[in-house]
C-alpha cells in the first residue's frame, strides 16, 4: 500500500481519474432518496440563499450517524472507549468497526460519479465483511488502515484542508489520529455541501424570483389595492429626488434667464427612484403600518439592517471623538483601535433602549481605555480640561441631535446610495471621513444590503416598472437595471 507521500505525488490537476482539487469541486454521492431530500431542502432555503452569498454550513446530519452524536459523547466517552478496546488483551474491535465503517461511508460521499476506480478501490480496502474477518481473528490493524485512510485524504480534500490533513501525518498515537481523521473527514464533508449548495444557487435564485413573483400576483388578483402602499413608498422617494433636484436648481447661483431645455433637471430615472426609496427602509417609523407590500417578507430583515446602522453610527461617532482627543500615536495602533471597538460594540447593543446610559458607560469605559494605553505608551496624560471635554462630547452622542451623530449618519446613508449604485467595493474605495475604521463593519452592511434588495427587484421590478411609468419616469425595465445597483 503506498505510503501518504507516494500518494501525494500521484496528486495531478486534470487527471483523468482523480478528484478535482477546487475548493468546492465535486459533488457528494447520496443514493436517490438522500439527494432528493437534501435537494427539497435546498429548495426550502432558496429565499435566504438568493440573498445571500451562498455559503451555508451542513448541521443537521442523520441521527443514527456517528458523527452527528460523536459532538457531544465522542470527545469524552467514545474515544476514550475506543481506546480501552483496542489496549485490552485481547483487543476489542467492535467500536473501531463502527468508526471505519463510517469514514468508509464519508469518503465514498467525497468521490465524483466518474471516480469509478477510486471507489472500487476504497470499498475493497475497507470492505465491512473482510475486516470484521480480521478483527474475529484478532489481526485487524488499525494504524495500517488509518494510513491508507489519510492517503484518500491527501487525495480528495480540498487545498484549504491540506494544512490538517498534513498535521495528522505527525499523529502516531492511534485513536489520536483515528480522531483527528474524523474531525478533519467532517470539514471535508462540509465543504461539498458548500460546493452543492454554491452550485445550485444560480437554479434556486431563479426558482425563488419565480415563485416569489407568481404568489404575490395571485394576490394581486384576489387584491386589486395590493400595491397602494408599494406606490405611496416609491411616490414619495420621487418626491423627493424632484424636490431636492429643484432646490439645487433654484440656487443663489441660478441666473435670472428664462430657463431653456438644456438647464431642464434629468428625468429621474427607475434606478434613482429605488435606491432613494430603498434607503428611506433604513429610517421606517415603526409605528408606520403603510409599510410597501413588495417588501413584506424583508420587514424583519430591514429592521435589522436598520438596527446595525444605527450601532455603526454610534460606534463611528464615538472613535472619531476618541481619536480627536487621543491622537494619531494611539489610533496609529491596530491593538488599541479594535480593542476600543470591541468595548464599544458590546455596550451600544441597548442603545436604542437607554441611550443615556450606554453612553454614560461607554464614556466610563472608553475614557479609562485611552488613559490607560497613554500610560502605557509612556505618552502624556489627558488634561482634566480635555478629559472633562471627552467626557462630555462622549455623552452627548446620545442626543439625536449631536452634530457629529448626524454627520456620520448621513454619510452611512451615502455610502449605502453608492453600494447600490456603484457597488460594495468600488463605495469602499474612497469612504468619507470618520468611516475608516468601520469599514470591515460597513462592507458587510453594505452587502446585506445590496443583496437584499437585489432580489427584491428581480422579484417585483415589473410591478415597479408599472407603478415608475405612472410617475413620469423613463419606461425602462427595472429588471435590466440590477446589475448597476
Amino acid at each position: 500500500m503506498p505510503d501518504v507521500k507516494e500518494r501525494a505525488a500521484r496528486k495531478q490537476p486534470g487527471a483523468a481519474e482523480g478528484p478535482s482539487r477546487e475548493p468546492r469541486a465535486g459533488h457528494p454521492r447520496e443514493d436517490a432518496s438522500g439527494a432528493q431530500g437534501h435537494r427539497s431542502r435546498l429548495t426550502d432555503r432558496g429565499h435566504e440563499v438568493s440573498k445571500l452569498d451562498g455559503h451555508l454550513e451542513e448541521k443537521s446530519l442523520s441521527s443514527s450517524s456517528l458523527e452527528a452524536t460523536g459532538k457531544e459523547t465522542m470527545p469524552s466517552d467514545f474515544w476514550e472507549h475506543l481506546k480501552e478496546q483496542l489496549s485490552a488483551v485481547p483487543p476489542d474491535f467492535s467500536c473501531a468497526l463502527d468508526l471505519l465503517k463510517e469514514i468508509k461511508e464519508i469518503l465514498l460521499s467525497l468521490l465524483l460519479p466518474r471516480q469509478s476506480r477510486l471507489r472500487s478501490e476504497i470499498e475493497e480496502a475497507l470492505d465491512m465483511d473482510y475486516l470484521q474477518q480480521q478483527a474475529d481473528c484478532g489481526d485487524l490493524n488499525v494504524t495500517h488502515l488509518s494510513k491508507y485512510i489519510l492517503n484518500m485524504m491527501v487525495l480528495l480534500c480540498a487545498p484549504v484542508r491540506d494544512e490538517a490533513v498534513q498535521r495528522l501525518e505527525t499523529i502516531a498515537d492511534p485513536v489520536r489520529l483515528l480522531r483527528g481523521i474524523f474531525q478533519v473527514l467532517g470539514l471535508m464533508k462540509r465543504d461539498m455541501v458548500n460546493y452543492t449548495i454554491h452550485s445550485l444557487q444560480p437554479q434556486l435564485q431563479e426558482h425563488s424570483i419565480q415563485f416569489e413573483r407568481a404568489q404575490f400576483q395571485e394576490r394581486l388578483n384576489k387584491e386589486p389595492n395590493l400595491l397602494d402602499h408599494t406606490t405611496k413608498w416609491l411616490t414619495q422617494a420621487a418626491a423627493e429626488l424632484t424636490s431636492s433636484t429643484a432646490s439645487c436648481h433654484d440656487s443663489p447661483d441660478s441666473t435670472s434667464a428664462a430657463p431653456s431645455d438644456a438647464d431642464a433637471p434629468e428625468p429621474l430615472s427607475p434606478a434613482m427612484v429605488l435606491s432613494q426609496g430603498f434607503l428611506n427602509l433604513l429610517m421606517w417609523d415603526p409605528g408606520d403600518d403603510e409599510f410597501p407590500e413588495t417588501l413584506l417578507p424583508d420587514r424583519a430583515r430591514l429592521q435589522e439592517l436598520e438596527s446595525q446602522l444605527s450601532q455603526l453610527t454610534i460606534l463611528a461617532s464615538v472613535l472619531l471623538v476618541a481619536s480627536s482627543f487621543s491622537g494619531s500615536v494611539l489610533f496609529g495602533s491596530p491593538q488599541f483601535v479594535d480593542k476600543l471597538k470591541r468595548i464599544t460594540k458590546s455596550l451600544v447593543e441597548d442603545f436604542n433602549s437607554s441611550p443615556e446610559e450606554v453612553m454614560h458607560t461607554v464614556t466610563e469605559q472608553v475614557t479609562q481605555e485611552i488613559h490607560q494605553s497613554l500610560k502605557n505608551m509612556g505618552l502624556a496624560a489627558l488634561s482634566s480640561d480635555n478629559t472633562e471635554s471627552l467626557i462630555g462630547q462622549l455623552q452627548n452622542i446620545a442626543k439625536k441631535e449631536n452634530c457629529v451623530r448626524s454627520v456620520i449618519d448621513q454619510r452611512i446613508h451615502l455610502f449605502l446610495k453608492c453600494c447600490l449604485v456603484l457597488g460594495v467595493q468600488r463605495s469602499l474605495l474612497d469612504l468619507p471621513g470618520g468611516l475608516t475604521l468601520i469599514e470591515a463593519e460597513l462592507a458587510e452592511l453594505g452587502q446585506k444590503f445590496v443583496s437584499l434588495t437585489s432580489h427584491n427587484q428581480q422579484v417585483f421590478g415589473p410591478y415597479y416598472t408599472d407603478i415608475l411609468k405612472t410617475l413620469g419616469s423613463p419606461a425602462q425595465t427595472l429588471t435590466t437595471k440590477v446589475g448597476s445597483l
